[in-house]
């Protein structure tokens, strides 16, 4: 996304994803600040979480996410495998990384092929919801 990204991450410790976070955006800032000789912040809001609370939550959060580009029209859902800012690849295997772990996903489902055809299914619906949602804040 351009203006935003999205992780779906697993607490291990206490306070370890704000740790993550925080070393993962002052890096990145320094990093981008040293390329483009440009000074000050980069991000202007703390980042935002939401606490998974149950299997179906966390299978919806996953396409809610991997969906997220096709919603604001950056690209078709036919393109979506080959984005190249997505982890999608990663789950249906197409690209390999150990940072990334599919595991958990992918077995509450039958195979790959059936969280992609679930990933699929509501592209247009999430895209509806999410033009619906941008007419409301225009609204207020």
């Amino acid at each position: 996304m351009p203006n935003h990204y999205h992780l779906l991450l697993k607490q291990i410790k206490k306070k370890g994803i704000s740790v993550f976070i925080a070393n993962f955006q002052n890096s990145f800032a320094k990093y981008f600040n040293l390329k483009n000789n440009r000074h000050g912040t980069l991000f202007i809001n703390s980042f935002k979480a939401i606490r998974i609370e149950t299997d179906e939550q966390f299978t919806h959060l996953s396409r809610y996410i991997h969906l997220n580009p096709v919603t604001s029209f950056l690209i078709e859902i036919d393109r979506l495998i080959d984005y190249p800012w997505t982890s999608l690849p990663y789950y249906l295997q197409k690209r390999k990384d150990s940072f990334i772990k599919t595991k958990k996903i992918i077995d509450m489902f039958e195979s790959k092929d059936k969280y992609w055809q679930f990933v699929k299914d509501q592209a247009d619906y999430q895209r509806k919801l999410g033009l619906i949602k941008k007419l409301a804040m225009e609204k207020t």
